[in-house]
């Protein structure tokens, strides 16, 4: 079982830019495939991107293609999601995810196919 801890949120003008990281511990990390989410207030969670375990295949959504940037060091245990180009809807808490990638068909943008979450980190953008 994995345990996921997030940090890096914060206010930022719209325009700015911020790093989030995302530790994990407590599992084989190279077996996961990782990704990130956002819920804004009275809205669902929504998918942003994710990587495969190796960290050369990714996906985003739509909404954040060329302004964001998911990476992983399987090294350090760790995940990150650079955010360049931030806009006031990007405002959001973003919760890091993982799968127990090992041999099954998954989409990687469905909330279901998530085994671990962490507590998230507020992120909000001005304008």
């Amino acid at each position: 079982q994995v345990q996921l801890a997030e940090s890096g949120g914060g206010l930022v003008q719209a325009g700015g830019s911020l790093r989030l990281s995302c530790a994990a511990s407590g599992g084989t990390f190279r077996s996961y495939t990782m990704g990130w989410f956002r819920q804004a207030p009275r809205k669902e969670r929504e998918f942003v991107a994710a990587i495969r375990r190796t960290g050369i295949t990714t996906y985003y959504a739509d909404s954040v293609k060329g302004r964001f940037t998911i990476s992983r060091d399987n090294a350090k245990n760790m995940v990150y999601l650079q955010m360049n180009t931030l806009k006031p809807e990007d405002t959001a808490v973003y919760v890091c995810a993982a799968i127990l990638d090992i041999g099954g068909t998954y989409s990687y943008t469905r909330r279901s196919e998530y085994d671990y979450w962490g507590q998230g980190t507020q992120v909000t953008v001005s304008s």
